[in-house]
């Protein structure tokens, strides 16, 4: 019997949305998800682990799995480049496994394009207010950082209708709900109430002709909450 094939959820967001927090609780409730671990140029923060948190390499590594075909999408955000392994991810995906990406809108507009059947979920602060208050609230970035961090976070919402799914992470144990309730629904054919955004399935012809690697877009990314 041929094995079906297993779904390509892609989850993003600004920077301080809370997408790794509600991500982990997604494992929690699901565990036999797939997580895509990044690649990224950019050096470990303290307490991140080596094919954990991403797979840390060098600017040439990076440059070889980009120009040889074995990322599946990439961006650079601020600086430091980030990509998504396409071996792991089709290979799980052809095993009949539901696989998980973590990635910016760049990145989502690309996986998008490749796997137009790949489930986008955008995950949004309850306000902008509350936004720039997370970040500030971090105390990882300077103010120079933040600024750059929150105008990217007004391009990304910008692009939130071309995601299948919004999630307003004003309470993290409801949107957690909400986002399992979404990715439940997905694979078996169940779940509960989510905000679809109708418009947007399998649409994106509004960035059809944008490139979707500008040099002067950059999102966020931080371990914990960030690409």
């Amino acid at each position: 019997m041929k094995r079906n094939r297993g779904k390509l959820f892609v989850i993003s967001g600004p920077s301080g949305a809370g997408k790794g927090t509600l991500r982990r609780e997604l494992f929690k409730a699901i565990p036999e998800l797939v997580y895509s671990v990044s690649v990224t140029t950019r050096k470990p923060r303290f307490g991140e682990v080596d094919g954990v948190d991403y797979f840390f390499i060098s600017q040439s590594e990076f440059a070889r799995m980009r120009d040889s075909g074995e990322l599946l999408e990439w961006a650079e955000v601020h600086g430091n480049l980030y990509g998504t392994p396409r071996k792991f991810v089709e290979k799980n995906l052809g095993e009949g496994k539901s696989v998980v990406l973590e990635i910016d809108v760049q990145g989502a507009l690309q996986v998008k394009r490749t796997f137009p059947e790949a489930v986008l979920i955008f995950i949004l602060p309850p306000s902008q207010e509350e936004l720039s208050r997370r970040l500030h609230g971090r105390g990882t970035e300077s103010e120079e950082e933040l600024e750059v961090r929150l105008r990217n976070a007004q391009w990304e919402l910008e692009k939130k209708d071309i995601y299948d799914y919004a999630v307003v992470n004003d309470d993290v144990k409801k949107a957690s709900i909400e986002l399992i309730e979404i990715v439940k629904k997905e694979i078996y054919g169940s779940g509960g109430e989510a905000d679809v955004l109708p418009s947007a399935r399998g649409s994106d012809e509004e960035d059809g002709d944008k490139d979707p690697l500008p040099s002067d877009d950059d999102s966020c990314k931080k371990s914990e909450d960030d690409r």
